[in-house]
């Protein structure tokens, strides 16, 4: 028997996850998308799941570092290839009732029964088979193939109360009729579009957090956002805007950070489709043939964006200019790829010799309001492409429709990004896999690329326990997609935070915004 996690031996972590009680106070911080509902299971989305984490935790967590640590599950080990064991803490829900075995077992099924989910968890629960409640403190999980990924999924799907949710839904928990957790948080109220707040649970099992009440607002404006700090009707912020940067860093009663994301900023290219929407010659007409399906294209495409320029020029330096897929550290990280190269007179050659020295045209597709200075960011590409010969109109649009368009097959060339880069398996199985519901593989694959070769890696990635064994075909995933590339990676993108004087301030790779983010200076 071998085990895999341990407690955590770092009071330092400890702290950084939960805070220190010594100056207990209130905060009232702002971020910048809504929570969209209580529900923990209900719509898989960074602002749900940073501010819902402080009342519902999960089997495991995803610390500041982005790598995964224990929760409420205290320890696991792998009783064989697929079945792992899981030592459950000794914890209370915020009703005082105890929290068992049970109550794992029926938040482990309950995504699946979310049927209007805009985004469904059960992406992260799929690979269940089987789950085996050996005692209250004690449960078993067997997955349907070998699943190394399974601990960071699992981070992901949070812990309610079987009792309490049982027959209940998304509105009973929005009026905190069942919003019952373990965390170190209790529900105090939510209004929808306004705030979520939050009362500190005194018989938290963990270190006891650092503030008594929190309110976490939503302020999407970037404008308002700073104002609301400036103005003091809030003592942090999330997302400085860049135009603030500089007079946020240089006032004495503000306190600043910022941190390389794990989220890389990407172009999509479609290279699956005879005749894509938007792609067509200079005389305005279609093409005989989908010029992204060449390999020399696609590359053609990447050594024509000056990604320096754009960190520079257009993100204030919140751009880390990559060519990778997965983060710093990542299984199938691959460091030489995190210096892209420009050379727009290669991308002219590799044009001609695709068969389009004068280039075409394309439209590209971007939100306007997701990250940061996103649609600059998409003019400034189109600019760089155009010198180059392929002439880009930006369509820039809200988040919300770029989204629903994407995924209803309206763009051939689109700027977009992904957070979940621990790994090279998590961005390709989502993004750039062959499409496959059955097996959950390219859900979001807007550039309709296909692979059966990075497939076959990526699947015995994805089962292959040994961990050297499962970084080298990660690794071996990664560089098939640049080599091919199958999407056209930019930059990974900065977060940062802004608080008052006498706040100090966590960064987070995840660019997740906490009560624990934000700590009273002693």
């Amino acid at each position: 028997m071998t085990y895999v996690s341990r407690l955590l031996s770092s009071a330092a972590l400890a702290i950084a996850l939960a805070g220190s009680a010594a100056q207990a106070a209130d905060l009232t911080y702002a971020i910048s998308a809504p929570v969209t509902a209580v529900d923990p299971h209900y719509q898989n989305a960074t602002p749900n799941n940073a501010a819902l984490g402080n009342i519902f935790e999960a089997l495991t967590v995803i610390g500041p570092d982005g790598m995964v640590h224990p929760s409420l599950a205290k320890e696991w080990r792998l009783v064989d290839d697929v079945t792992w064991e899981f030592d459950l803490v000794d914890a209370t829900f915020h009703d005082g009732s105890p929290f068992t075995a049970a109550d794992v077992e029926f938040s482990l099924l309950r995504p699946a029964t979310i049927t209007n989910s805009p985004s469904s968890f059960t992406i992260y629960t799929r690979p269940v088979k089987e789950i085996q409640i050996v005692d209250d403190h004690k449960i078993r999980v067997v997955t349907n193939f070998p699943y190394p990924q399974f601990l960071r999924d699992l981070s992901r799907v949070a812990v309610v109360k079987k009792a309490a949710v049982e027959g209940a839904g998304t509105p009973d928990f929005n009026s905190g009729k069942v919003a019952i957790g373990t965390g170190p948080y209790k529900f105090a109220g939510y209004t929808p579009d306004d705030q979520l707040n939050m009362t500190r649970f005194d018989g938290y099992w963990g270190d006891k957090p650092a503030w008594d009440n929190v309110r976490i607002r939503f302020i999407t404006d970037d404008g308002a956002r700073s104002a609301a700090l400036l103005s003091g009707s809030v003592d942090a912020i999330e997302n400085v805007p860049t135009t603030d940067l500089d007079r946020f860093k240089s006032n004495p009663d503000l306190v600043f950070e910022s941190a390389k994301s794990m989220r890389v900023v990407f172009l999509f290219v479609d290279s699956g489709r005879d005749q894509p929407p938007t792609v067509m010659g200079h005389d305005g007409k279609p093409l005989d043939k989908n010029p992204l399906k060449d390999v020399r294209v696609r590359q053609a495409i990447s050594y024509a964006i000056n990604r320096e320029a754009i960190r520079d020029r257009l993100m204030s330096g919140l751009a880390y200019p990559t060519w990778n897929i997965v983060f710093d550290g990542g299984e199938g990280n691959i460091p030489a790829l995190d210096s892209p190269v420009f050379d727009a007179n290669k991308a002219k050659a590799l044009l001609a010799e695709a068969g389009y020295p004068d280039g075409f045209q394309i439209t590209l597709a971007t939100p306007n309001n997701r990250l940061i200075n996103d649609e600059q960011v998409a003019q400034g590409v189109a600019q760089m492409l155009t010198r180059v010969g392929i002439k880009t109109q930006v369509d820039a649009m809200p988040f919300t429709m770029v989204n629903t368009r994407g995924n209803g097959g309206e763009f051939a060339f689109s700027m977009m990004a992904w957070g979940n880069t621990a790994d090279a398996a998590g961005g390709i199985r989502a993004m750039i896999a062959c499409k496959n519901k059955d097996k959950g593989m390219g859900p979001v694959n807007w550039g309709n690329y296909c692979n059966p070769k990075l497939d076959e890696v990526t699947m015995k990635a994805m089962s292959t326990m040994d961990t050297d064994a499962r970084k080298g075909l990660m690794a071996e995933a990664a560089q098939i997609v640049h080599d091919d590339m199958a999407i056209v990676p930019l930059y990974w993108q900065g977060s940062t935070w802004a608080a008052r004087k006498g706040i100090d301030i966590l960064p987070r790779a995840d660019e997740q915004t906490r009560p624990s983010s934000f700590t009273p200076k002693n």
